[in-house]
C-alpha cells in the first residue's frame, strides 16, 4: 500500500502535522519523510541545515526547549518507539500565544510535525524511542534554552500514568534547571 505525503495545518499557525510518503510491501516499508520539492508544491518553504537523532529510555522528558536566538524550526518524527510530543507557541503576537498542542508520534504511524520558529518543543517517552530532528537552523549551544516541563502557567497535561507515574520520570540536570514561563516572560517577553 502506498500513502502519499499529506499536510494538515493545526490550530497553531505554522505548526503542521505531516504524513510522509510510505510504501509497504512484503519486504517491509520505504518511507520518505522530507522532500523539498513536495513541501514547496504544498507552499511550505523548508531548507535543511542539520539532522540529528535522540535515543531515549521510557520515562524521559525532554522539554520544553527552544533557541533564544537563531531559532530552530524543525521537522520531528519518532522513527522507533512512541513519544507524547508537545509544542508550545511562544510568539507574543500569535493568537495562540502560550497554548500547547500534543501529538502521538510512533515508529508505526510515521507521523511527523513541522515546528515553526518561536515555539518550544518537548516530549515524554512512552517506550524506548529514537526521534529524528531535521532542522532548518543549526544548533547553537550558547542560545539553548527552555521552560520547565511542568510549568503551571503552561500546564501541559502529560500522560504520566502511561509511564507508571511521576516517580518514573527521567530528567537531565539541564531540564531540571530550566526557567519558569514567568521568568521567560520577564527576560524576553515572548518571541
Amino acid at each position: 500500500m502506498i500513502k502519499k505525503f499529506a499536510f494538515a495545518e493545526t490550530e497553531i499557525e505554522g505548526l503542521i502535522e505531516v504524513t510522509p510518503f510510505n510504501a509497504d510491501d512484503v519486504r517491509g516499508c520505504f518511507t520518505k519523510d522530507y522532500s523539498k520539492e513536495v513541501f514547496e508544491q504544498n507552499n511550505i518553504k523548508y531548507d535543511l541545515a542539520e539532522i540529528f537523532y535522540t535515543t531515549s529510555h521510557k520515562g524521559v522528558i525532554r522539554a520544553l526547549h527552544f533557541q533564544r536566538v537563531k531559532q530552530q524550526p524543525k521537522l520531528v518524527r519518532c522513527i522507533y518507539g512512541h513519544v507524547f510530543d508537545v509544542v508550545v507557541d511562544l510568539r507574543k503576537d500569535s493568537k495562540t500565544f502560550k497554548q500547547w498542542l500534543s501529538f502521538d508520534l510512533t515508529g508505526d504511524n510515521k507521523k511527523e510535525i513541522l515546528i515553526p520558529a518561536g515555539c518550544a518543543h518537548g516530549y515524554l517517552v512512552l517506550e524506548h524511542s529514537i526521534v529524528s530532528y531535521k532542522c532548518a537552523e543549526k544548533f547553537y549551544g550558547e542560545y539553548d534554552d527552555g521552560i520547565l516541563w511542568n510549568d503551571p502557567d503552561i500546564n501541559v497535561n502529560w500522560p504520566l500514568e502511561l509511564i507508571g507515574g511521576e516517580e518514573n520520570i527521567i530528567l537531565a540536570d539541564k531540564d531540571k534547571n530550566l526557567q519558569s514561563f514567568a521568568e521567560f516572560m520577564g527576560k524576553y517577553g515572548g518571541f
